[in-house]
């Protein structure tokens, strides 16, 4: 299915986020505070995220996610050279707190993320996800994946990003649960 559409994505330090989606007109919002996380679509209503899904919410949401990865994962432990789209990877075995364990790759030339593969949760699973992060450009010294692949159980998606703006004043309720309509 190649489907077209807008994603916004809103992240303000220390650990909030916000999605948006929207496809066929239809609108998909997720939103971390600090504390809580909530999802909003067409399907399912407004509802509130729990369990490991809030976990894996609270962990994505850290704006400064890079530079906390030893916070993040109890163990790290190498797991030797991958070629990824024609480069050359060192893959790291990370393990959570939780002992679900996600494998990096990091370019060996540059040191950029190019994979990510762990789990997913949603209300009643846990999916196998592939991230690629790739199209690195560098913004306002940043460098930043431009495009991103995820490929899982359900279905495959890329995004390209067309616009990456910094320190853009964002107003702490855009994160809060909405009311209920």
């Amino acid at each position: 299915m190649h489907l077209s559409g807008t994603v916004m994505i809103h992240d303000k330090a220390p650990n909030r986020s916000l999605l948006v989606v929207i496809l066929a007109g239809a609108t998909f919002r997720q939103g971390y505070d600090g504390i809580a996380g909530w999802t909003d679509d067409p399907q399912d209503g407004l509802r509130d995220i729990t369990g490991a899904q809030l976990t894996e919410t609270a962990r994505d949401a850290d704006f400064y996610h890079p530079l906390h990865l030893k916070k993040l994962y109890s163990k790290f432990a190498t797991a030797g050279v991958e070629e990824i789209n024609g480069h050359n990877c060192y893959a790291l075995e990370a393990t959570l707190p939780d002992g679900s364990v996600d494998k990096l790759y990091f370019d060996a030339a540059s040191g950029l993320l190019l994979r990510l593969v762990g789990q997913r949760h949603d209300d009643t699973s846990a999916t196998k996800v592939q991230e690629d992060f790739d199209d690195y450009k560098e913004v306002e010294g940043v460098k930043l994946p431009f495009t991103l692949q995820q490929v899982d159980e359900k279905a495959p998606f890329t995004i390209h990003i067309d616009e990456l703006h910094h320190n853009v004043d964002l107003d702490d309720s855009e994160f809060a649960k909405p009311a209920a309509r």
